[in-house]
């Protein structure tokens, strides 16, 4: 089903539209723009060290955003690639005001039904199935879920791109190809939020080459 719900969402970037203002609604999804940043590639063994989320409309307009450090409960279990894109180190992530995995988790919790009460979400992000695995294993490890007005379904940038004839695949060449500034990619400077930003971006220009289309 996933990869049908995203066929559909490409194919309405496509679709035309009698009204160019009105061709995304923008009262009916918040689009939550994820990013995170992990200990390594294996969700349930490694974990989140830094979590980014941008809301928008679905016209990319930005609603808010929310970060946080995380202080995984296993730094041993940190990949040396890891380290290498994102510099974690636990003294330095604790000095910088990083938070326990649930303490963290349930602050973006309360964070986001403060701002935006039972309004209707998607997730979007560059690489979902990455992303995806870890907020919901994050989430179970925490006996938590997200909330029913939440669509289990990650929405993700490529296959956006892709249905607008883009064949870049990689944020930063989808950046460098659609003109928008990429994230830092030096360790400490790359962070989950500095992610989710790109991706908004990103998914921004998406909306205005289609857009230039109709």
């Amino acid at each position: 089903m996933k990869p049908l719900l995203t066929a559909l969402f490409c194919f309405a970037f496509l679709a035309p539209a009698q009204d160019p203002s009105r061709a995304i609604p923008d009262d009916s999804w918040i689009l939550v723009h994820i990013d995170t940043e992990t200990t390594g590639l294996v969700a349930g063994y490694h974990e989140l060290i830094d979590f980014g989320a941008v809301y928008t409309d679905p016209n990319g307009r930005i609603l808010g955003q929310f970060y946080r450090k995380i202080l995984p409960a296993h730094p041993e279990r940190l990949s040396p690639r890891a380290k290498e894109i994102n510099g974690f180190d636990p003294a330095l992530w604790r000095a910088r005001g990083a938070l326990a995995s649930e303490q963290a988790l349930r602050e973006w919790r309360a964070w986001e039904a403060q701002q935006f009460p039972n309004r209707r979400m998607i997730r979007v992000a560059l690489n979902s199935p990455f992303d995806a695995s870890f907020v919901d294993t994050w989430l179970r490890q925490h006996h938590l879920k997200l909330p029913a007005h939440y669509t289990f379904f990650f929405l993700d940038l490529p296959s956006m791109a892709w249905s607008l004839g883009f064949r870049e695949l990689w944020g930063s060449q989808l950046a460098a190809k659609l003109g928008v500034a990429d994230e830092p990619h030096t360790p400490l400077e790359h962070t989950g939020l500095s992610g989710a930003l790109v991706n908004v971006r990103i998914y921004q220009k998406l909306v205005e080459y289609r857009r230039a289309r109709l």
